[in-house]
């Protein structure tokens, strides 16, 4: 008697089963509730496994003509839902991989066994495995085994994507007792993780520190930060200073068994910090099997950096990343003190770059303080290590902030190339799309940054801009919301959640965010011209020209942007005077006239000749 074979409408991946007759998921046999969209969704990436499917492929196939505003919002939804149910992330994905400006691929190797006595299959894309058919009971069990240890065959024989090691680095505990260390076990993490994810990316991937930060003293068992990160190894670790002397504990872990692979103290002094490094490195990238290419091993050779220098950068990384004024301050001094000890420190003249172009970008320092200091720092820095991804993406920020659009292009496509995974430059290159008007592709880039880096702050806030920008504002407030979500005290996501329900006509809604952004900003001048723009377009005058008075006070003791005054004056329409303002924000070369073809604020003007020149002029029209 033939034994019964499973129908041609149940595939197998891993330890899930779909069911595409009866629209069905299980896990191990147990059912998982997932809705019919994202069903469909799921289904057709199966369908086409190891194959890109565009996301106007799915648009065609799954949501109805009528659908095309919601779609962007229905298929993130769709993804996600269809990613939490296999237990995947978007940043190390086991089942589907995204990919920046084309779709999605399902990369996991796929097996049906049809029904009748025909060849059991295991196919990962367009390629098949076949077994000889057995009969019988004993011989349906056989070829289960067969099944399973094909797929598991072709698991380990699957293209980079399946053969990825994923490696978490969690914060570094900071035992010194002395709170003004945090900079020290900060930066030791961050430069753990950057070290370790350049030994190999073909075969190792390392998630970012925006991902573990919200690990930092946290009391949950390993396995269970690893089942959320969905990483196969964690790295722990702590470190005492004292003086010029650091001890530094590194423990490293197999999730799936929480089993200790390797565990060491080192006691150093400061100035072997970088050799120390290097031996963790390499340690770490033997235990997990992890072959160093040629040029990495150069790398971590090339360790003759000055500790003062090293100690100088840390302490810039650590306030460059609050993203506030007196942050940024910080960070530009302390870059400077590495520089001033190291004359070769590129990644120094980096920090220092991307320092200035945010000091300007916020309206803290002039362009014309602040922009020639950033250009001259990110040449250095290309100067320096002409294959830094970091110092490409400084300099297309700056180039981006001077109006010189193919220079900027070329620097952020050459970041790219260099470092994928990068994902600041993937935040700046979204930015620059938006401004040349070429929204999807923005949105693309600013999705994979976030999706490289999920609870970066700054970023998740720039996925909403793109939307603002592309005047999709119900998604752009969904995003606000999201990320006011993981931090009530970010002011740049208030910033965005208010300009998005002015536009909407949510005048009251807009204005209690615009002035929670600019409390948070400590009055930034920049953040008070959104107070003033929204009280114009609700019709509220006097408050808007109150807020124009306190500007100019305030441009007696620091730099403010007349792109602001301008933006006011816009929204009291006041064409004379917003004129006059675009005109003073030009000769100043103002950072925000970069949005000119594309702020919404301006909508109104659009069809005016001399609007139509300050664009030329600014290089956005030929």
């Amino acid at each position: 008697m033939q034994a019964p074979t499973a129908p041609t409408h149940i595939v197998h991946f891993g330890i899930f089963q779909i069911d595409l007759k009866a629209r069905e998921l299980h896990k191990a046999g147990v059912k998982v509730k997932l809705q019919e969209q994202p069903f469909r969704v799921l289904a057709l990436l199966v369908d086409r496994a190891g194959q890109v499917v565009t996301r106007e492929e799915l648009q065609q196939k799954i949501w109805p003509a009528d659908a095309y505003v919601a779609f962007d919002q229905g298929l993130n939804n769709a993804i996600k839902k269809v990613r939490d149910a296999l237990g995947d992330s978007a940043e190390s994905p086991r089942f589907i991989e995204t990919l920046a400006r084309q779709g999605y691929r399902f990369i996991a190797p796929v097996g049906a066994m049809p029904q009748g006595p025909s060849e059991p299959q295991v196919r990962f894309g367009t390629r098949t495995l076949r077994k000889p058919a057995l009969i019988g009971s004993a011989g349906a069990c056989l070829l289960a085994a067969l099944a399973y240890w094909a797929w598991h065959g072709s698991t380990m024989r699957a293209g980079p994507p399946t053969e990825k090691v994923i490696l978490a680095v969690l914060p570094f505990d900071n035992l010194s007792r002395d709170p003004d260390q945090e900079f020290f076990s900060d930066g030791l993490t961050e430069e753990m993780i950057a070290q370790l994810g350049k030994l190999n990316p073909e075969r190792l991937t390392v998630i970012s520190r925006g991902s573990v930060a919200k690990y930092k003293d946290s009391r949950l068992a390993a396995n269970q930060i690893g089942r959320e990160l969905q990483a196969d190894y964690l790295v722990q670790g702590s470190v005492r200073r004292a003086s010029d002397r650091v001890r530094i504990t590194v423990q490293l872990i197999q999730v799936r068994d929480q089993t200790d692979l390797w565990a060491e103290s080192y006691d150093r002094e400061l100035k072997d910090i970088l050799a120390l490094q290097d031996s963790v490195s390499r340690t770490i990238a033997n235990q997990i099997h992890i072959t160093l290419t040629p040029g990495t091993q150069t790398r971590l050779r090339d360790g003759n950096l000055d500790p003062g220098a090293y100690e100088a950068y840390l302490k810039g990384r650590y306030y460059w990343n609050k993203r506030t004024a007196d942050g940024l301050q910080k960070a530009l001094f302390y870059f400077q003190q590495a520089i001033n000890k190291d004359s070769t420190y590129g990644a120094a003249y980096s920090g220092l770059a991307d320092c200035n172009s945010g000091l300007a970008w916020h309206g803290f320092k002039s362009p014309a303080e602040a922009l020639p200091a950033a250009n001259a720092a990110a040449l250095k820095a290309i100067e320096i290590d002409p294959r830094s991804a970091e110092a490409h993406a400084s300099l297309g920020l700056v180039l981006t902030h001077r109006w010189d659009w193919s220079g900027a292009d070329a620097e952020f496509k050459q970041a790219l190339q260099l470092d994928p995974r990068y994902a600041n430059a993937h935040h700046w290159y979204g930015d620059y799309l938006s401004i040349m008007g070429r929204h999807d592709e923005a949105l693309l880039e600013a999705r994979q940054a976030l999706e490289l880096d999920p609870l970066n702050l700054m970023i998740g806030t720039w996925v909403g801009r793109r939307y603002y920008l592309a005047r999709k504002y119900e998604l752009a407030i969904e995003q606000g919301r999201n990320t006011v979500e993981l931090d009530a005290n970010f002011a740049a996501a208030h910033l965005l959640l208010g300009e998005n329900y002015v536009q909407v006509g949510l005048h009251e809604q807009g204005l209690a965010e615009l002035q929670t952004a600019a409390s948070l900003s400590g009055d930034s001048p920049l953040y008070l011209a959104q107070v003033a723009v929204a009280h114009a377009l609700a019709g509220r005058k006097a408050e808007a020209l109150q807020i124009v008075a306190q500007l100019q006070t305030i441009s007696s003791t620091r730099y403010v942007s007349p792109y602001g005054l301008a933006q006011i004056y816009a929204a009291l329409n006041d064409k004379e005077r917003t004129f006059k303002w675009l005109q003073i924000a030009y000769d100043d070369r103002a950072v925000w006239m970069s949005y000119l073809a594309v702020d919404p604020v301006f909508d109104s003007l659009r069809p005016d000749q001399r609007f139509q020149d300050l664009l030329r002029r600014v290089r956005l029209l030929p």
